[in-house]
């Protein structure tokens, strides 16, 4: 078997030190990146989200996080958005929540009922 290359994404720094650990300290550093992505791929808990988003079933979405449906403002202080009432803002369009490196970030998906993703 050859000694495996590491991936081209990985930093220099860790490409360099990875191989020079004992088969332990390996198998603790998989342990923990398996745990972190199981962190960051975990849906967001609906208490951290924002409280114009409505959760929905993630039908055949890509990614991870939670799904939600949310009307938004777009930004425009003489549009009737800016008012803050939901009825006046735009939407709804679907978003999905998750974590990057601990934060808690937002993606567009699109429409509901849309093809986009």
């Amino acid at each position: 078997m050859e000694h495996p290359s590491p991936p081209t994404s990985l930093p220099k720094y860790l490409a360099e030190a990875l191989p020079k650990q004992d088969t332990e300290t390996l198998q603790e550093v998989q342990n923990y990146v398996e745990a972190l992505v199981e962190y960051r791929d975990q849906s967001v808990d609906t208490e951290e989200l924002p409280e114009a988003a409505e959760p929905v079933e993630e039908s055949d979405s890509e990614g991870s996080g939670t799904v939600v449906k949310e009307k938004v403002t777009c930004g425009d202080d003489s549009c009737k958005c800016a008012s803050g009432n939901p009825a006046d803002m735009h939407g709804p369009y679907l978003y999905r929540y998750y974590r990057e490196k601990g934060t808690m970030k937002s993606e567009y998906i699109g429409k509901p009922g849309s093809e986009e993703g």
